[in-house]
């Protein structure tokens, strides 16, 4: 008897139950390629389907996860700071891996159309690729992922939102991920200080991609409050109050974030400090 085809759903959380990071990650961008080969007609079509994806995704033994204040700071002008930082960068990376495949596993029973399914995939293969990148900057200064401690609460707004698929639209991508275009160039700069051309590479890609990434959070967070008449801004200001822990931090990333189609009125609202009059 023939083994059937593994749904969408399935092959999400069997990424989601991988431990290693590595393992992860070739998971991931497996899935991905079959994913786009059966959309492009070159191979079986996949079903969505459904599962029971983890509360909370595998994780190696290393690194250890601390409360964010028990993560030591170190200064980045240093080499072990700079360590520190790509490290940082490989947890959050390895987190959007599992963020993206378990937005798709875990909001099933919302009916989307295949659009969404592929730019959640082609974030997460990209995520996945992220991770590689920074695990290769580490690997390249003699250490690894996993030789830090990193931080406990970043799986937190996941927790938050697993039964709320636009309160997940907006808390990670365009929060989290958001963020992520604030103080990217600050990173390169750190690198482009040291002459570190292989980190500044590798950041710079994962800047030119982060910015699709928040705008699929907006465009079907969009296209949910638009199938609701819902009023977007306000939807996004309730949903960010009820699951954000904390105030927005300025400065923003104002082009970008235009560019992912996030408009100044939806963040300045909720930022500490007061808004430039256009974003009012």
């Amino acid at each position: 008897m023939t083994q059937s085809r593994p749904t969408l759903a399935q092959m999400a959380t069997e990424v989601l139950n991988c431990a290693d990071g590595r393992a992860k990650t070739a998971l991931s961008r497996a899935h991905a390629a079959a994913w786009r080969a059966a959309r492009a007609g070159k191979a079986p079509e996949i079903a969505i389907g459904s599962a029971a994806p983890p509360l909370h995704p595998a994780r190696p033994d290393q690194p250890a996860l601390l409360h964010p204040r028990e993560v030591p700071k170190r200064k980045p002008g240093s080499p072990q700071g700079r360590i520190a930082l790509l490290h940082a960068v490989a947890h959050i990376e390895l987190n959007a891996v599992d963020l993206h495949w378990d937005i798709i596993a875990r909001f099933t029973h919302v009916p989307m159309p295949l659009g969404f399914y592929d730019d959640w995939v082609k974030s997460a293969d990209e995520e996945s690729k992220h991770f590689n990148l920074m695990c290769d900057c580490l690997e390249s200064l003699d250490s690894h992922y996993g030789a830090l401690p990193a931080h406990a609460g970043m799986w937190r707004a996941a927790e938050d939102t697993k039964d709320d698929l636009m309160g997940r639209l907006a808390v990670v991508p365009m929060v989290l991920e958001a963020r992520g275009l604030d103080v990217t160039p600050g990173m390169i700069a750190i690198f482009r200080k040291a002459g570190m051309q292989q980190a500044i590479d590798a950041l710079e890609e994962i800047y030119a991609e982060e910015v699709g990434h928040v705008a699929y959070g907006a465009k079907w967070f969009n296209f949910l409050c638009g199938r609701d008449n819902l009023d977007p801004k306000a939807e996004f200001h309730a949903l960010v109050q009820t699951y954000f822990h904390g105030a927005l931090k300025p400065p923003f990333n104002e082009e970008k974030r235009a560019d992912a189609g996030l408009p100044p009125d939806f963040y300045w609202p909720l930022a500490d400090g007061e808004a430039p009059a256009y974003a009012r």
